[in-house]
This record gives C-alpha cells, structure tokens and sequence, in this order.
C-alpha cells in the first residue's frame, strides 16, 4: 500500500490523536503568527513614527573636553563651516543658533524685566538660519501668527521675529521697522530691522536656562546679529541638522569631522532621538512581550508534539515490526510520518490564518492601548523645576520633560502578508517535523525481530 495513502487511512483511524495534534498545532499557530504580525506591526509603525520626526543630531559644546583643557569659555564655530557640513547629501535640512543681548532703540519698551537692570530695553537676541526648526516652533508650542519664518533665504538680512507681547507694547506689524543696539551697554553700534514675523508663547514663566521674560526674545539672522556686534565673521555655538535617514548617522559624523576640520575642535556630535523614544516606547515593550509569549508557546508546544509524537510511535511499534520485517523500508515509515505532521500541520495554519489577523489586531492594540496609557500618565505627572532652580533639590530630572508633540502611539495596524505566512509555517512544520522525526528514529534503529518480540 502507498505510504500516502497509509498516512491518510492512519489519521482518520486515530482520530483523537489526531484532534490533539491539530489543535495543539493550531494554537502554536495562532501564537506564533500573533508574535509575527505584532513584531511587524510595531516595526512599521516605528518605521513610520522614525520618518515622522526624522533624525536630529546636534552640534554643541563638548563638556568634557573643554573641562580637561582648563577652557572657561565655550568655542564657536563659523557658520560658512556649519553650511559646508550642512550641504551633505545625507542632510535633510538644519539650522544653527547663537545669542548676544540687544537693545532697543528709540521709543521702545520690554514687556518685561531687562537682562541689564542699566540698559531698562536690553534683552536677548537669538541667531538663526531657520526658525521653523527651532524645537518650540517645530512642535507647535509656538506658533507664527503673523508673518513668514525666517528661513536660510534670509541668511544676512536683517529681519526678525518678536513675541506677540513685545509686539503690543510698541505697536508692532509685520513689514514695521525696529532698531536695535549692540550688547555692550556703552557700545554705539545700531542697526535697523524689520519685523518679518510675529509669534506667540503662551508661556509666562521665565525662560529657565536665561531667566529671560518670555514677551522680550527675539529671533533674527546669524549673520546679521554677529554684524550688529562688530563680529568680522558669523560665528555660533550650536546647530541641528535633520538627517534625511537615521542610519546614516556614523555616515554623517564622519563626514561631518571631516568637512570641519580644525574647527570641529572642542564640539561633539550628538543624537537626539528622545522624542522618538518617547513615542515608540509602548511599541518596544509589546513587541518584546510578544516575541517572549510566541517563544514561550513555540517552546512548549514543541514539547508537547514531542510527547505525542512519542506516544504515536510507541503505540504503533508492531505496526512497524510487521511493515519492517515485510520489506518495507525504514525511509518510508519516516517519511509516513512527516506526511501526517504536515497534513496536519497545513490545516491548522491554513485554519489559524483565517482569523489570527483580527485577532492579532485586537489583542496587539489592547496591549499598546494600555502601554500608552501608562506612559502618557507618567508623562503628564512630571513637573518642570520652580524659576531659579535645576531641579536637583527637588529631584526632578530635566532629561525627563516630555517632547511636545510626540504622544506615546497607541495604535498599530496588523496586516497578514505572504512573508508572515511563510515564516510561522517553517516555523511550525520545523517544530513538528523536528518533535516527530527523533521518536520515529529511535525506535527504527531496533530490528523488526526486536519489536515484534518486545511487543507493545
């Protein structure tokens, strides 16, 4: 008789054994896709939240290196060097940023407490190539309501942003003009300005690093603020670059070193990718709970076929001393074997399949849902240091504020493809194939003269 067709008569026959192996098949199955689809899942939606944000690295002040060498004074770095680093094909776009204080000339007045007691208009004036990725401006918290961004078009000119509160105190209107005065408070330099943009920060806490009134900061052009202070060169401390894709980073900080050159002395590239761990942080705990449990059950499913598959092969040892002892070969009573597992092990997938999609979606969204929620509570529950401190005191970690913008996902969307099919079955059929075939060879390896006499 065809060993096919013997796997076939053998399956219907026990029925019961069979049930079992299908229904611990099917729940390998399910376990195992549910692990598969999930793992995809969050890889996508992580994929898509890494687009999103992109990947920002930082250009600042290497601490370390300016302790060692005694430094008191933080180095600066010229802008054409920060725009030469900037042009490289892996960069999406960046910005860079200085700040000297200012003055307001003429009739004008501060909405708020001078940054010179002496000087009742002196304030502090923040260079930029472009505004728009400065962080408040790039999350929302601030918003243009009148007026453009400056953008790298305006370079050197001379324009700038104002609070809405400054913009108030003095009648301002995007296009109007304005004044300013060099930071040395006995310094005669001016130079004019015009207002391109007005925005607003609903803040009214003083900013924490500078104690600066929020309604008195302004933005202008590097370059312009380094000529209202006699600078021969524009020069910062800081820049930001938006990298096109996050892997290229290594690529980029090579690179990077390279094109400064001797300028690059006394700064460090960073990766800033803290809002995206922010928002993915729920995905990397489900992903991780959903690989464990699909191992775990792929594990003990595993050892449950192996019992089955030894008792199967117990309960059938005449049965192979009398198909050995008529001549047939021992590959062939291997091979009924592995036809029965895989026929049972192709209907239960093809079963789990049918409904593992919906299942996986629901589940896999309840976890993150509730992953979401937690870290969303921890998020809201952190509380910004009182004006004048760091928070040390107080034990409140600064590193710890939460990004605007970047809310825990809290939603993943499962699709069923052909690679997830094809992995859970390798899987599946190896776990059987595996857990039947070293049962089945052991008792081979006896002569059918042994098993006869041996008995059950």
């Amino acid at each position: 008789m065809n060993f096919l067709k013997r796997a076939g008569l053998s399956l219907w026959s026990r029925k019961t054994r069979t049930l079992i192996t299908f229904s611990t098949f099917v729940v390998i199955s399910v376990m195992v896709l549910a692990g598969v689809l999930i793992k995809d899942a969050t890889a996508r939606a992580s994929d898509a939240a890494q687009r999103k944000i992109g990947a920002e690295v930082t250009l600042g002040v290497d601490m370390d290196a300016l302790a060692s060498a005694g430094q008191l004074q933080a180095p600066q770095i010229r802008t054409d060097v920060v725009d030469r680093i900037g042009t490289s094909p892996l960069v999406d776009k960046y910005t860079y940023r200085s700040f000297n204080g200012a003055s307001l000339q003429g009739d004008r007045k501060l909405p708020g407490k001078p940054l010179y007691p002496e000087v009742p208009t002196s304030t502090l004036a923040f260079g930029v190539l472009d505004s728009s990725l400065e962080p408040d401006f790039a999350s929302g918290k601030w918003k243009l309501l009148s007026g453009k961004p400056i953008t790298g078009a305006d370079r050197d000119r001379n324009v700038l942003l104002v609070e809405e509160r400054l913009a108030r105190a003095n009648n301002l209107r995007t296009g109007d003009r304005i004044t300013l005065g060099e930071n040395d408070p006995k310094g005669e330099r001016t130079a004019e300005f015009t207002v391109q943009g007005i925005y607003r920060d609903p803040s009214d806490a003083p900013d924490p690093e500078w104690q600066l009134d929020p309604g008195n900061r302004l933005f202008v052009t590097a370059g312009a603020l380094s000529k209202l202070n006699g600078e021969d060169a524009a020069t910062v401390g800081a820049a930001t670059f938006q990298l096109k894709d996050p892997a290229t980073y290594e690529e980029f900080e090579a690179q990077a070193e390279r094109t400064a050159g001797a300028s690059f002395k006394g700064f460090e590239l960073g990766i800033n990718d803290k809002a995206l761990r922010q928002m993915t942080g729920p995905l990397s705990s489900v992903s991780g709970t959903a690989t464990a449990a699909m191992w775990l059950i792929g594990v003990a499913g595993a050892a449950v076929l192996a019992l089955l598959a030894a008792l199967a092969v117990k309960q059938r040892r005449t049965e192979f001393g009398v198909l050995l002892s008529l001549g047939e070969r021992k590959g062939k009573l291997i091979a009924q074997q592995v036809v029965e597992i895989v026929v049972v092990a192709a209907l239960a997938i093809g079963l789990s399949s049918l409904f593992a999609q919906t299942l996986t979606e629901r589940a896999g969204n309840a976890l993150v849902r509730d992953e979401a929620s937690a870290a969303q509570r921890k998020l809201d529950a952190w509380k910004p240091p009182p004006p004048g401190s760091t928070g040390l005191q107080e034990g409140i970690d600064q590193d710890a504020e939460p990004v605007e913008g970047a809310d825990p996902i809290d939603r993943i969307t499962v699709r069923l493809d052909n690679g997830a099919l094809a992995t859970v079955a390798g899987l599946g059929l190896g776990i059987g194939l595996l857990a039947t075939a070293l049962p089945a060879a052991s008792v081979l390896r006896l002569s059918p003269r042994s098993i006869l006499s041996k008995g059950k």
